[in-house]
């Protein structure tokens, strides 16, 4: 699979290194031409084919192949730099799958799919989101969101009072535009099944849609 990664900071080269270990074809688009020199001869990610281009320019991403690629990482540390790339690689060279960085949680509502973004990543919401996770037993926790909102991945810690306590999932009558994806349960990943039986302390994971996720909530938490 060929990837472009729109941003050669600590986040992209991180993850472009990560990608071509597994693999794939990596890209890097950075403006600056002193770092990119730095980075080749540090020989770092290794693998990767940097490029010196400004990532919202249409013709700079023509020639980098960007009609190729399967995917488009817009990571830079400016959220208009990574909504104009994703927008060029959606409507200019109809990219199959744009993931975009937000660094201001404020901006978050523009990324969607009006600009090219199949999937935004929130580092700041993302860390609010794990750090609740933590703490939080009884409560619905929005892990991640994907399709602009369309569908979340919910964590529940389940308190010994819900509803689901001590019941098998097939009994629960999940919405059917729902899925239990996991339960994690004393260090240990579950994958489950109808017969699983949840416990109070199981923390079970949910792929939901909007339309489901309130169903879903009186389910495992009873509110």
């Amino acid at each position: 699979m060929k990837v472009v990664i729109a941003g050669g900071g600590a986040v992209g080269t991180f993850i472009a290194g990560e990608l071509h270990e597994a693999g794939h074809e990596v890209h890097i688009i950075e403006q600056d031409g002193d770092r990119v020199t730095r980075m080749l001869k540090a020989g770092e990610p290794v693998g990767v084919e940097w490029h010196v281009a400004d990532a919202c320019e249409v013709n700079s991403l023509r020639v980098i192949g960007l009609a190729d690629a399967d995917v488009v990482a817009a990571v830079t540390g400016d959220d208009e730099d990574n909504l104009v790339t994703s927008l060029l690689a959606k409507q200019e060279f109809a990219v199959p799958r744009v993931v975009a960085r937000v660094n201001n949680p404020k901006n978050e509502w523009m990324f969607n799919e009006n600009w090219g973004v199949d999937v935004s990543v929130s580092t700041p919401h993302l860390l609010t989101a794990l750090v609740e996770e933590a703490v939080s037993v009884g409560s619905l926790v929005r892990l991640l969101s994907f399709e602009g909102g369309r569908a979340s991945l919910i964590e529940v810690t389940l308190a010994g009072d819900s509803p689901a306590t001590d019941r098998d999932v097939v009994d629960l009558g999940f919405p059917r535009d729902s899925t239990v994806v996991a339960v994690l349960r004393n260090d240990h990943v579950i994958v489950p099944r109808g017969d699983t039986r949840l416990q109070a302390g199981d923390e079970v994971l949910v792929l939901v849609t909007a339309d489901s996720i309130d169903e879903v909530r009186e389910i495992l938490t009873g509110a």
